[in-house]
């Protein structure tokens, strides 16, 4: 009986480039895909403490959809420390100023709040159009 546990070395880890379209998806559910992805939960060598995810790039971000009344009632909210610092900005406010900025900050609350997960958010791109500079990378569609 073999009782010692496998985990994945650093130089075992392949990692792939994959793109996704966000037109006419939803926010939270492309989020949680992304997120996935990211940390490396699809793999059969996924371990929770090393970074074995993918890279993952969005275009379109400017043409996703969020249902219900969130454009309006989802917040996101910021204090620089100093008096009068504080800064509150809606949903809606933030896709027209920077539709990359809402996928990222969905995409990022859905992972570790630790260096592993600074170090995961660091791999996903996002686009607001569908031109990206990683061709060379080759990228696959995630399903």
């Amino acid at each position: 009986m073999n009782t010692k546990t496998w985990t994945p070395r650093a130089a075992e880890i392949e990692r792939r480039w994959f793109v996704i379209d966000a037109e006419g998806q939803t926010l939270g559910r492309l989020a949680t895909k992304v997120a996935s992805t990211l940390m490396g939960k699809g793999k059969p060598t996924f371990a929770d403490h090393l970074d074995s995810g993918d890279f993952v790039i969005v275009i379109n971000s400017a043409k996703l959809v969020v249902t219900g009344d969130r454009l309006l009632s989802k917040k996101y909210h910021s204090h620089s420390g100093q008096p009068g610092g504080y800064r509150m900005e809606v949903l809606g406010d933030l896709l027209k100023r920077k539709p990359n900025e809402a996928i990222r900050r969905a995409v990022k609350g859905m992972l570790p709040k630790t260096k592993l997960g600074n170090a995961q958010i660091r791999k996903l791109k996002v686009y607001a159009d569908a031109d990206h500079p990683h061709a060379p990378q080759k990228p696959e569609p995630l399903a």
